[in-house]
């Protein structure tokens, strides 16, 4: 099966090229760009449109590599000893199957998702070199290999806060998710709010690209973020007139949390506003 744009995410084609890529080579594939650009997402969509189980890894700053494959619960067996429990004979049931683990042994194919991989220690992608050009691991405790019945495909998403190794870049193929274009943000728009009217999409959208592209600008508000404003500006009815006021005390857009998300930038906003203004 191929991927292509779903009901609910709009796929570039460049995107869906990468996708079909990865499952073509069967390897895994490296999805990086703005925090808000969909990554994450991305892979659920696939899930559903190849029709397969999704498996979701979510990597923090404490995460080990080792967790993805299995934990020994020592400390488990030990109450369990203390307690005089049959089970302690039997090491294998002390054993927590790790994500991989799971997709490894999973009866049919599966996507599994490594989200965020550079939140985590630099050493943890080369970690799991073996594990995924090889598709199996050795578990030392029950002295046995898991391989994998069924290659799963693998997303992994980077929001590009540390440098991955490049023998692990070497196993995978890479796509960056570019910022939507004004057309292209039109249609992710339109599939969450299919009944907007066009005249507050229009000077939302005018509105939005104009604050991702002022100077100085700390943070830029994400896809995620404008759909959220534009749930906001729905929900509170107001008018598309209101985002093109001329009211000289107007300085921020209405409901501006959703965009501008610290008070460096809010400042900003206000500053080149009232320059804006002076030079009138």
């Amino acid at each position: 099966m191929r991927f292509a744009s779903t009901a609910a995410y709009v796929a570039t084609p460049d995107l869906t090229l990468a996708v079909n890529a990865a499952l073509t080579l069967q390897r895994p594939l490296l999805i990086k760009g703005e925090p808000g650009t969909g990554k994450t997402m991305l892979a659920e969509e696939v899930a559903q449109a190849l029709g397969r189980p999704l498996l979701q890894w979510h990597v923090k700053s404490t995460t080990k590599a080792q967790q993805g494959l299995y934990e020994y619960d020592a400390v488990s067996r030990l109450r369990d000893s203390q307690l005089g429990d049959a089970r302690v004979h039997d090491i294998a049931n002390y054993i927590v199957k790790g994500t991989l683990w799971q997709a490894f042994e999973a009866e049919q194919p599966v996507v599994l998702l490594i989200d965020e991989i550079d939140k985590a220690d630099i050493e943890f992608p080369n970690d799991l070199l073996r594990e995924l050009d090889r598709m199996e691991f050795y578990v030392y405790e029950t002295r046995q290999t898991v391989r994998a019945v069924h290659r799963p495909l693998i997303i992994i998403t980077s929001n590009n806060e540390k440098e991955l190794p490049d023998a692990f870049l070497r196993r995978c193929f890479f796509h960056y998710i570019r910022f939507p274009d004004r057309d292209t943000m039109e249609q992710i728009v339109a599939v969450h709010f299919p009944d907007l009217k066009k005249t507050l999409l229009s000077q939302a959208l005018k509105l939005f690209f104009d604050v991702r592209e002022l100077p100085g600008l700390k943070k830029k508000p994400s896809t995620s973020e404008l759909l959220d404003w534009l749930k906001l500006l729905v929900a509170e009815d107001i008018p598309a007139e209101a985002l093109h006021s001329d009211d000289q005390k107007r300085t921020i857009p209405p409901l501006h949390g959703a965009l501008l998300k610290n008070e460096q930038d809010v400042h900003l906003f206000e500053r080149l506003a009232f320059m804006s203004r002076r030079g009138r």
